[in-house]
């Protein structure tokens, strides 16, 4: 039986792709003829206020993309934007046996703005597996801030020391065990697994 009353885990780059990254504005700005310079300088402007929930996907549009008249419409824009994101099967598989375990309580921990937040809880098929989840457009911070993981260890009343929290950026990890919370550095779907079974898990 392992001692950890509550495992977090990050969404984008462990339990799927990542939603709205530098590689995704990519694909978008190649995809629909964007200038990726200044898409970039455009989302680095909003992606604070977007992601913390102070900007709807609307708005964040308004400004990033369509600030000038397109070619292309809206709908279509972010249909390919919310495509871009694919579940990681292998990392669910882990989660769901986890679920599967007496007493481990989960729930993420991640940086999202809120209609891309949604689309993937749903696409994903998270609410399976989590009921509960501290995203930075419903807490109003974002990773690697101290305070969105001090919010989620209060809203929980988890002792730090007997959480864990999974995420595949260090950056992200280091405030997290700053305040006591155990950590894992995912890279793949086996290395998750190997370092959980250590951990006690049964996984």
């Amino acid at each position: 039986m392992t001692a950890f009353e509550r495992v977090f885990f990050d969404i984008g780059g462990v339990l799927g792709s990542n939603g709205w990254d530098r590689e995704q504005r990519r694909a978008a700005s190649e995809r629909f003829g964007l200038d990726e310079d200044d898409f970039q300088y455009r989302h680095e402007e909003t992606v604070g206020a977007f992601e913390s929930g102070d900007l709807s996907l609307d708005e964040y549009l308004d400004v990033t993309v369509f600030w000038t008249a397109r070619g292309f419409a809206r709908e279509e824009f972010t249909r390919f934007m919310f495509g871009l994101s694919v579940p990681f099967p292998a990392s669910i598989a882990i989660v769901r046996r986890l679920q599967a375990a007496d007493g481990v309580r989960m729930a993420t921990l991640n940086n999202e703005s809120r209609e891309l937040n949604e689309y993937r809880i749903r696409h994903f098929g998270l609410c399976e597996l989590f009921d509960v989840f501290f995203s930075s457009c419903w807490l109003g911070v974002r990773k690697p801030t101290r305070a969105i993981y001090e919010r989620a260890l209060g809203m929980t009343q988890t002792d730090p020391h007997r959480t864990l929290f999974v995420d595949d950026r260090e950056q992200n990890l280091a405030p997290a065990r700053a305040l006591g919370m155990q950590t894992i550095h995912y890279r793949e779907a086996e290395q998750l697994a190997s370092e959980l079974r250590g951990l006690g898990f049964e996984v």
